[in-house]
C-alpha cells in the first residue's frame, strides 16, 4: 500500500511516516505544504494521502482544499485528513461528495498506531473513517430533537456510532462484545427506524448514515 504524507510540522510528519512504515506501508512521498501535496499525489498516484488540514501557503484550510481537489481529480486515491480539533464542518465538506475513500481524524489518533493504521488502510481500500468525537457530536446534535434517532435503543446508538466511523460488523462485534448475528440484527433495526435501505456494503451504509445525519 502506497502513501503520501502531507504535514508541515517536521516532527509530526516524521512520526506519521514512522508509524505507517512500521506497519508495512510504503510512504512514497512527503509534503510540507498543500501545493507540494498536489504535485506529489499527481506524480505518484498513491493508494491514499494522509493530509493535515491547516497547512501552508496560507496556513488556513489549505490541506482540505487540496484534498477536495484531489478527490475530484483522482477519485481512486483515498484521502484521510487530520485535524487538531473537532471541526464538524470540515468533515462535512470532505464527505459531501461521498464517503468512499475518505476519512477525518483528530491528530491525537496517531498516538494509537493500530487504530490509525487501520483507518488509513480502510480509506485506501475505498472505505471511510470518521473520528469518534465527530460522530458523538453529530449524534448529540440529532438526539433529543424528536427525530428518528430518539427511537433507537442505547445499544443501537452504540452500533450506529461505530457504523458511522466506518467499522464492519465484525469489528463492531469485537468492540462491543456481541455476536455478529446480534450486530446484524441491530443494524437491520437501525435502518428500519431511520427509514434507510441497507445495501449490505459497509461504505454504502456509512454514506446513508452520514446523509441522514446531515439533512
Amino acid at each position: 500500500m502506497r502513501v503520501v504524507v502531507a504535514e508541515d510540522a517536521p516532527l509530526l510528519r516524521a512520526g506519521i511516516v514512522r508509524v505507517l512504515e512500521s506497519a508495512g506501508l510504503e510512504v512514497v512521498a512527503e509534503a510540507g505544504d498543500a501545493d507540494d501535496l498536489v504535485r506529489k499525489v499527481r506524480a505518484h498516484k498513491p493508494d491514499v494521502a494522509v493530509v493535515d488540514i491547516r497547512m501552508p501557503p496560507k496556513g488556513e484550510d489549505d490541506g482540505l482544499v487540496a484534498a477536495e481537489l484531489l478527490r475530484a481529480e483522482l477519485p481512486h486515491v483515498g484521502v484521510l485528513v487530520l485535524s487538531q480539533y473537532v471541526e464538524e464542518h470540515y468533515a462535512q465538506r470532505l464527505l459531501g461528495a461521498g464517503a468512499e475513500g475518505a476519512g477525518y481524524l483528530l491528530k491525537d489518533r496517531v498516538a494509537d498506531p493500530d487504530r490509525f493504521v487501520e483507518s488509513v488502510r480502510r480509506v485506501a481500500n475505498g472505505g471511510s473513517a470518521l473520528d469518534p468525537e465527530v460522530v458523538a457530536m453529530m449524534l448529540g446534535r440529532k438526539t433529543g430533537s424528536g427525530g428518528p434517532l430518539d427511537s433507537l435503543t442505547d445499544r443501537e446508538t452504540e452500533v450506529l456510532s461505530r457504523m458511522a466511523e466506518g467499522r464492519t460488523n465484525r469489528a463492531i462485534s469485537a468492540e462491543l462484545f456481541l455476536s455478529e448475528r446480534a450486530v446484524e440484527r441491530h443494524v437491520t433495526g437501525i435502518f428500519e427506524k431511520l427509514g434507510l435501505t441497507n445495501t449490505g456494503e459497509d461504505h454504502r451504509r456509512v454514506l446513508a448514515v452520514l446523509a441522514w445525519m446531515d439533512r
